[in-house]
């Protein structure tokens, strides 16, 4: 009973594939009505929605570029004129800076890049959302964050993310003072998880995936979608201003 959300109205970002459409999924089918948030890829976005509602669930979703203040702002409008409240939301939408798309921007464009999603739409979004969620009485809000943040690694990959991710965590933390306690906000940092660069990955890379973890294997996007459907329902209630390292133990030798 307390991982059911029925009722409850759920807004998931980058939701269109991978992680995010898991999570989607996940809070669907524990009852709660989804709106998820798409960018580039609205025929799957839709395939979802039609999944869930075939399920016999409710959702729906909405395109918006979150790189861009004002689509920003205009996606939050547009979500709140369906739902004048909103009881999760969920951060869920990413830069990936090994996609074809991105992967031969310059190291300044992919920094610029990663902040206007990863950081700004997800704290500019929220703020919004949270301050709404307050005055309602309740809500949670779940970011996402990168399990190397607190131990680094090599490589321009790894420094920007470290660094955006990093700046995440701490807002997490602090974001979680100024809700609280009518609010809830915590944070999932994933390590190795299996969605589409990890699945094209080299065999090396595969194999240095599967050895950094305790349970020798990359976890995928129903794990994550698991540790999110715990941290917004009632079984967490006493979790808040957390950054859930999500990497299935982490191996440091």
């Amino acid at each position: 009973m307390h991982f059911q959300l029925d009722g409850q109205i759920a807004v998931v970002t980058g939701a269109s594939g991978g992680i995010g459409r898991a999570i989607a999924l996940a809070l669907a089918e524990s009852g709660a009505e989804v709106l998820l948030h798409t960018n580039r890829q609205p025929e799957v976005a839709l395939s979802t929605v039609q999944s869930i509602q075939k399920g016999g669930g409710k959702a729906s979703f909405l395109t918006a570029d979150l790189s861009v203040p004002e689509k920003q702002d205009a996606f939050v409008q547009s979500v709140l004129s369906m739902h004048s409240n909103i009881d999760h939301w969920i951060n869920a939408a990413g830069v990936d800076l090994m996609s074809d798309a991105n992967r031969d921007l310059s190291y300044e464009e992919k920094l610029k890049l990663l902040w206007s999603v990863d950081f700004l739409a997800a704290v500019r979004m929220s703020k919004q959302i949270g301050k709404r969620m307050k005055q309602v009485g309740k809500g949670t809000i779940l970011f996402f964050g990168w399990d190397g943040v607190d131990r680094g690694m090599a490589g321009d990959t790894a420094e920007l993310y470290g660094a955006v991710k990093g700046a995440i965590h701490g807002f997490t933390k602090s974001f979680a003072h100024s809700l609280a306690p009518e609010v809830r906000v915590n944070c999932i940092s994933p390590g190795w998880i299996e969605t589409t660069w990890g699945k094209r990955a080299s065999v090396s890379m595969r194999e240095r995936g599967s050895n950094r973890s305790l349970m020798n294997r990359w976890g995928n996007p129903e794990d994550v979608a698991s540790a999110a459907l715990f941290l917004v329902s009632n079984a967490a209630s006493y979790v808040n201003g957390q950054c859930l390292a999500l990497n299935g133990g982490f191996r440091f030798y």
